[in-house]
């Protein structure tokens, strides 16, 4: 069995209100292992035989949507793969905590397009391109950032996506640790 985690969009935001004990206990009926939550906003930790993790995302997404209505974007990483959302984030290290953001993708996108975006940016905000993922440090804020609305208007994600601060990923890995 492998460590998994689900990052669940959309959870506890927007109206979409769902107690994490009735969560879990949802994906362990669907025959997910060891499920644990991390902080309340859809952060899903498992245990589960490897499996190709679209399989795992349309799954969790499914249960999701049948037994609560909502309508969520689920992305499955490995611990590695958390591990490196975390370390290759280029404003980790400088940033603060919860402005530095990791963007998790359903689809790959443009990498040329991306970093043309990004180099035509004006500050405050940086933008850096991530393997599954892209990088952000909004620096002043997140609410009221004009970034996001612009990134939409450039169509620079083609599916859908959710995104998790630093803080909420080093608090996820260590987690996945115990």
């Amino acid at each position: 069995m492998s460590r998994w985690v689900a990052l669940l969009g959309s959870i506890n935001v927007g109206g979409n209100r769902l107690k994490m004990a009735e969560l879990r206990a949802a994906l362990e009926q669907a025959g997910l292992a060891n499920v644990a939550t991390v902080v309340a906003s859809g952060n899903v930790l498992f245990d589960h035989p490897e499996e190709a993790e679209a399989e795992l995302e349309r799954r969790i997404a499914q249960v999701v949507k049948d037994r609560f209505g909502i309508d969520s974007f689920v992305a499955v990483r490995s611990r590695a793969e958390l591990q490196a959302a975390i370390a290759d984030n280029p404003f980790a290290s400088d940033g603060e905590p919860k402005l530095v953001h990791t963007m998790f993708l359903a689809e790959p996108f443009d990498r040329v397009r991306f970093e043309a975006f990004a180099h035509r940016w004006p500050d405050p905000e940086r933008l850096a391109p991530g393997d599954r993922a892209f990088f952000v440090d909004y620096v002043e804020t997140v609410g009221r950032s004009k970034l996001d609305a612009a990134m939409a208007k450039a169509k620079l994600i083609s599916g859908r996506a959710t995104a998790r601060n630093i803080r909420s990923l080093r608090r996820i890995a260590d987690a996945m640790d115990r």
